[in-house]
């Protein structure tokens, strides 16, 4: 397990932790959440003895293997695939020894290494790093392909893959998403959610923490505070205890205001003296509650659009592509005020494509594109962030949308993004990914645009922030197009999709769960056309009847698997709320053991019975875990069959 007792961290003149304690269990799926320089980061440095705690102590399993994302990847003239190999340390130890032995000629060593190379999967360490390259959304081309020849976000992806090959005991992620689109995203959440170890995920994806942490550990005021379930029971739990703080405080203010009243109106009075004395010494050694607050660093809002002509945007029979590279084609659509609509599609297949040629950035090579007079649009996409002086301040990028703008009005709506005091007066250079997206948002919403385009606007932004962006824009009254990975975006300000795939962009009539089911659907009829394929490949092209005759029995037994696999599901669900449950008794019960005064000789009969409680809970929480490993093994059998 991990365990962290008693432990503080000081960055610079910035205390991060103070007197922590935390204990992770093998096999938890934790979420790591707090604000931007909350401690996140550190606390990942600390797992990996990149950092050292001030006081206190961290411990770790000496033989555990820890998997994490590396920051950079130098230009490398490696295959793809064979980088993300690298990240299986022992598999390539073994194919180096294996090397040295047959060198040697020493029959024996290689007779143990190929037992060994064999029980860790190494004959098929290929084909598992493929379906992870293939599964963040790699092609089957881009495998053999250079390092050096990838650009920045994909070998983010790189990295990630590499650390996913990596067979762990503690996989550390941070931000895993920030990078990814939305059928990669979908793949690495079911990806995290069969990993046997133990993971600890950064994440400002709330349905990612909903669909794969079973636990939350809170970074705040110097303090780790664990919550049991996925992110929505945390977000209960908090409101609860926020609710019983306020309380606590308030009840405690009264008590002050009394104690001090009475101090004030006896303390010169020689009868009351000593009794005065003794409430100032009972005010000195209160501990005091904290008032209970939740408010979020960001508030914005857009303003009403001064125009909003209908139709805004009109597209009609148009072709989109890059040269002579065709990417689309035959669209067509009519933005009016109101419209709300989430761009779906797989990895490659145009979304972007399809944003920049509405923004205008991006020439139609056929059909036409009409303007409503007084059409405003407000761009955002990543590399807009590049385009921010680094050597202006926030306050300056905004002088120059509008330079008749008093610098106090500036400030004031600069501040809602969380660029308060000198802040805002600071150069960019210096500014997180998170920082200057803000920016980049602010520079946005002060333009007042009727039609909104947003290229992935939630990267790199934390929680509070995507949190104040999805209020912002459930009340924009213009229209909004928007490409995202963060489904609880698309989900509360969209009304509806748009698929992109194949060439063509058409109304998709179904919710985000439909669209995973559209994903995985399409995923299984490339892997059956890639097997007809080499089928083909091996016996001949064969007959039309031949071809009809293994759709059909492909058909069957796609039909056979679901049937099977449906009951396996369902069990599945069943076994993770029964752990979700024990998770929390087991929380709960860790809890009151920890208490002194349970150990004192009047409690011992309690004692008794929470220490067997623990046993049984322990013992029911392994049995539960190996029937879901069974069922998940199960499960995974099917899906290789598929």
């Amino acid at each position: 397990m991990i365990n962290l007792r008693q432990l503080s961290l000081q960055r610079g003149v910035k205390p991060l932790f103070e007197n922590v304690s935390l204990t992770v269990y093998p096999g938890w799926k934790v979420g790591v959440i707090g604000a931007n320089g909350s401690g996140k980061s550190s606390l990942f440095a600390l797992l990996l003895n990149e950092l050292h705690a001030d006081t206190g102590d961290l411990e770790l399993p000496p033989r555990w293997v820890i998997a994490h994302v590396a920051q950079e990847t130098p230009a490398l003239p490696t295959p793809a695939l064979e980088f993300v190999l690298d990240g299986d340390a022992e598999l390539r130890q073994i194919e180096r020894d294996l090397h040295a032995a047959e060198i040697a000629h020493d029959g024996t060593r290689q007779a143990e290494l190929h037992a060994r190379f064999d029980a860790i999967g190494g004959y098929s360490a290929r084909a598992r790093a493929g379906k992870l390259m293939n599964g963040l959304g790699f092609a089957t081309a881009q495998l053999e392909q250079p390092v050096a020849e990838f650009s920045g976000g994909w070998r983010v992806r790189l990295n990630l893959a590499r650390a996913l090959m990596c067979r762990s005991d503690l996989l550390l992620l941070d931000e895993p998403t920030n990078h990814l689109d939305l059928d990669a995203v979908l793949w690495l959440e079911q990806w995290l959610r069969a990993y046997p170890g133990t993971l600890l995920l950064i994440s400002h994806d709330r349905d990612v923490l909903d669909n794969v942490a079973d636990h939350i550990a809170h970074l705040d005021q110097q303090r780790i505070t664990l919550y049991p379930g996925n992110y929505s029971a945390f977000e209960e739990q908090r409101a609860a205890r926020l609710a019983l703080q306020q309380a606590a405080y308030e009840k405690q203010q009264r008590e002050v205001a009394h104690l001090e009243s009475f101090i004030t109106r006896f303390r010169a009075k020689a009868t009351k003296a000593r009794q005065a004395q003794s409430r100032i010494k009972a005010l000195e050694r209160m501990e005091r509650i904290a008032a209970a607050h939740v408010d979020s660093p960001f508030e914005f809002s857009f303003a009403a659009p001064g125009r909003l002509p209908n139709p805004l945007l009109a597209v009609e029979k148009v072709a989109a592509g890059y040269g002579e590279r065709l990417i689309l084609e035959g669209v067509n659509l009519v933005i009016n005020p109101g419209t709300r609509l989430g761009l779906l599609g797989p990895n490659g297949a145009g979304k972007s494509t399809l944003i920049k040629l509405l923004a205008g950035m991006l020439p139609p090579l056929a059909g036409q594109i009409e303007t409503g007079q007084g059409l405003a649009i407000g761009y955002f996409a990543q590399h807009q962030l590049e385009q921010l002086r680094p050597d202006w301040s926030a306050v300056r990028h905004l002088q120059q949308l509008d330079e008749r703008a008093s610098e106090q009005a500036l400030r004031n709506f600069i501040g809602g993004f969380g660029f308060n005091g000198d802040r805002a007066l600071e150069p960019v250079a210096p500014f997180s990914g998170g920082e200057k997206a803000r920016l980049a948002l602010a520079l946005l919403v002060w333009q007042k645009p009727n039609l909104l385009l947003l290229d992935e606007p939630t990267n790199h932004l934390d929680l509070d922030m995507r949190l104040a962006l999805t209020l912002a824009l459930q009340d924009y009254q213009g229209a909004m197009i928007v490409v995202s990975h963060d489904r609880h975006l698309l989900r509360t300000t969209t009304d509806e999709f748009l698929l992109v795939a194949e060439g063509r962009a058409q109304p998709f009539n179904g919710d985000l769960d439909d669209y995973r089911d559209w994903l995985n659907e399409r995923q299984r009829n490339l892997n059956r056309d890639a097997a007809q394929r080499v089928a083909g490949n091996n016996n001949g092209n064969g007959s039309a009847n031949d071809r009809r005759e293994q759709k059909r029995q492909g058909a069957e037994r796609r039909q056979q698997l679901a049937v099977k696999r449906k009951p396996l599901e369902q069990q599945i669900r069943r076994l993770e709320q029964r752990m979700e449950k024990l998770h929390s008794e087991q929380t709960r019960l860790q809890s009151e053991l920890a208490e002194p005064a349970l150990y004192e000789d009047a409690n011992k009969n309690r004692l008794k019975e929470l220490l067997l409680r623990k046993a049984q809970v322990d013992k029911e929480l392994a049995d539960i875990e190996g029937e879901w490993m069974e069922v998940q093994e199960a499960l995974e059998e099917i899906a290789r069959e598929e």
